[in-house]
């Protein structure tokens, strides 16, 4: 008996399986790489969307005159927790890997600081109030070098917001 015909069937029958199941695989790991792009890029954009929002509802309250400084901590304290950076921030921890997460957690650190100092009674614009802000758009801007990064866009060459003396 012939061997070689026998084998020569077997051998292309098992590529004939082999192949399609490798391209599967292959195709399955993309898509999941895809996926898992696509829900950091949705992870990162909550967040920095987030961030600008509080930035920008941080300045009112502690701009306006309150009738007390117990009505001003409470209207700060709310507006930090209206922007949604906590849930953002909980996502962040999920999603991101590590150095994204330390960035962005900076970043948190840094606006509870400008919270805390205008409920402390730091006048909006002062010196310490423009080093905090200041300390924040750094933090910000490395936080975002990260999330470009992870995301395999590359660096900006300019930044997101102007320095405060600019």
């Amino acid at each position: 008996m012939d061997w070689l015909p026998l084998l020569s069937t077997l051998v292309g029958a098992g590529i004939g399986i082999v192949a399609p199941l490798v391209a599967d695989r292959n195709r399955w790991k993309r898509e999941d790489a895809r996926d898992a792009r696509r829900l950091r890029l949705d992870v990162y954009t909550q967040y920095t969307t987030a961030v600008k929002v509080l930035g920008e509802s941080l300045r009112a309250p502690a701009a306006r005159e309150h009738p007390s400084d117990d009505e001003r901590a409470l209207a700060l304290r709310e507006a930090f927790r209206e922007s949604g950076i906590a849930i953002a921030s909980e996502r962040m921890w999920l999603i991101a890997p590590q150095p994204v997460v330390k960035a962005s957690n900076r970043v948190f650190h840094c606006l509870r600081g400008i919270c805390d100092g205008y409920v402390a009674g730091t006048a909006v614009s002062s010196p310490e109030d423009r080093a905090r802000w200041e300390a924040r758009g750094k933090a910000a801007a490395e936080m975002r070098e990260l999330m470009r990064e992870d995301l395999g866009v590359g660096p900006l060459i300019e930044r997101h917001s102007p320095l405060l003396d600019d």
